[in-house]
């Protein structure tokens, strides 16, 4: 999987583009599989932000999926569409090797390629201000050892309520993220510092709330386990058990459009997708001090997290109860 580097043509900015677009500077990173409707929206966002480097990453085929090489090979042809001068940087694999070594293979080699990076995956519709914020605040906290990771993602009311631009919460969301190389050094996969960390009770120190304690442990219970082909608790993970918070804006600027049963886990229907996003207004008004907004997570892990836990405690209760 040795990645391609090709430069885009010199053409004038094509219909994508709008004048009152803001320019990425900071390198931007698409995941891709073989969606090609869903990822043609998404390209189009970022060829309206421009990236000077594109780092595309694929899966291959699932070989029992009958016609789905021509849904990959119809999705990278996507990239090809890129005309303005960009570096196109590619890792694309031809074999099928899952959500979770896919796309964390994909992300090793981004942040091999690049110091820090905003990363998309082929379903998440950014906002057009989503590019600025990301670049203001991947410079903005550059040397920061509190915040990890940049977020698109609001999942409480169309707004949060905060009167700063953006808040920091303990949840990592990566519906349309970013980070630095700093950060995902610290990831691992296999979690293989999961069971003393779990025995050692420090994960009482960020979920003080039993529901929440009960909800993550199992996830990475099953994650440790290879239970879940999943990349994503790894890294909530990584960044919890270094005490490293996210920026979340108080507006979401990120769409997730993916739902359905096209989809590789998001196949349920959800009060999460196709969110409205909203516009971020410049320049940012940042928090005084860098902590959690516990409030705002609470409501968070009732509204878009907790549902599902309590629907299988529900049903093992009654099964427990029944006669």
């Amino acid at each position: 999987m040795q990645p391609q580097i090709h430069s885009g043509n010199q053409s004038p900015i094509s219909g994508l583009h709008c004048l009152n677009s803001w320019k990425v500077s900071s390198p931007v990173a698409l995941i891709i599989f073989n969606r090609p409707h869903v990822t043609e929206r998404v390209f189009a966002e970022i060829a309206r932000a421009r990236p000077s480097q594109l780092l595309v990453v694929a899966d291959g085929p699932r070989p029992d999926k009958r016609g789905e090489d021509r849904k990959c090979a119809a999705t990278r042809e996507i990239i090809e569409r890129v005309d303005w001068d960009c570096i196109v940087l590619k890792n694309y694999s031809e074999i099928n090797l899952g959500c979770k070594m896919r796309v964390s293979s994909g992300i090793d080699w981004v942040f091999e390629q690049v110091p820090e990076a905003i990363i998309l995956e082929d379903d998440c519709v950014p906002h057009p201000t989503f590019f600025r914020f990301c670049d203001t605040l991947l410079d903005y906290y550059r040397e920061s050892d509190r915040v990890g990771m940049i977020s698109g993602n609001n999942f409480l009311a169309p707004q949060s309520g905060c009167q700063d631009s953006y808040y920091f919460s303990r949840y990592n969301h990566i519906w349309g993220w970013a980070s630095w190389r700093r950060a995902w050094q610290l990831y691992d996969r296999n979690m293989a510092d999961w069971p003393d960390y779990k025995h050692s009770g420090q994960i009482r120190k960020i979920f003080p709330s039993l529901h929440e304690r009960l909800f993550w442990t199992g996830k990475f219970d099953k994650t440790w386990r290879g239970q879940i082909d999943t990349w994503d608790y790894q890294w909530s993970f990584a960044l919890w058990k270094a005490g490293l918070l996210t920026a979340l804006p108080c507006f979401n600027l990120v769409s997730n459009i993916g739902f359905g049963e096209d989809a590789t886990h998001t196949i349920r229907r959800s009060t999460l997708e196709n969110l409205k996003t909203h516009a971020m207004e410049f320049p940012l008004v940042h928090p005084e001090k860098i902590m959690t907004d516990d409030g705002a997570d609470r409501i968070t892990y009732r509204r878009a997290l907790n549902q599902p836990f309590y629907r299988k405690l529900a049903t093992r209760l009654f099964k427990m109860l029944a006669p």
